[in-house]
C-alpha cells in the first residue's frame, strides 16, 4: 500500500490518520510552524516581485495603475487622480454613460542604471485606469480640468425622476 504524503497542515497538527507515529504538537508549536510558513510565503512573494519588477514578457511593456479617488455629491460623479510629471494634452480621457477610462504615459527626465537606484516607487511610462460609474452620467456635460498635477473630472449625473412628454402622433 502507498503512503500518503503528509500536508502542511498534517504535519502542524499531527495527524493520527495514516500516520501512527506523528505526534500532536501543543498550541504555541502550531503558531510557531504557522508563523514560520507565514514569513516564508511573505518572503517568496517579495522576491518574485523584485525578480518580476519591470520585465517585459515576451516584448509586452508593463502597464501602470493610476490611483484615483471617486466620489459623488447630490450632482456629480467626480473622479480625482495624480497625475504629475503629463502634460494635460498627453492625457487620453473616455467616457461612456457608465465607464470612465483614463490613458497616459510619464516619460522619465534621465536614464538611470538599475544599480544605483536605492528606492524606485515611481511608475515611468505607459499607464491607464478604467472605472464603473455607480451611476449614468451626461457624457456632453462631462468636465476635466488639471491643476497642481491633479486631475479633477466632474460629471453630471442624470437624473432619474425628470419626465419628458412625448407627442402622440396619429395615423
Amino acid at each position: 500500500m502507498m503512503k500518503q504524503k503528509k500536508s502542511f497542515l498534517d504535519k502542524i497538527v499531527g495527524s493520527e490518520e495514516g500516520y501512527p507515529d506523528t505526534e500532536v504538537q501543543s498550541e504555541s508549536q502550531i503558531k510557531d510552524a504557522i508563523a514560520i510558513q507565514d514569513k516564508d510565503e511573505q518572503v517568496n512573494r517579495e522576491t518574485e516581485m523584485e525578480n518580476n519588477w519591470g520585465n517585459d514578457e515576451e516584448g509586452v511593456e508593463e502597464e501602470g495603475q493610476l490611483a484615483i479617488d471617486v466620489y459623488q455629491d447630490d450632482d456629480y460623479v467626480v473622479i480625482r487622480s495624480i497625475v504629475g510629471g503629463i502634460r494635460p494634452e498627453d492625457l487620453d480621457l473616455s467616457v461612456t454613460s457608465d465607464m470612465v477610462t483614463i490613458r497616459g504615459s510619464r516619460e522619465k527626465a534621465e536614464e538611470v542604471a538599475e544599480e544605483n537606484y536605492y528606492y524606485q516607487e515611481c511608475f515611468w511610462g505607459s499607464f491607464s485606469r478604467s472605472v464603473i460609474l455607480p451611476c449614468d452620467i451626461m457624457i456632453d456635460k462631462v468636465e476635466a480640468s488639471m491643476k497642481n498635477g491633479i486631475l479633477t473630472i466632474k460629471m453630471p449625473k442624470v437624473e432619474k425622476n425628470s419626465a419628458t412628454k412625448i407627442q402622440v402622433r396619429g395615423e
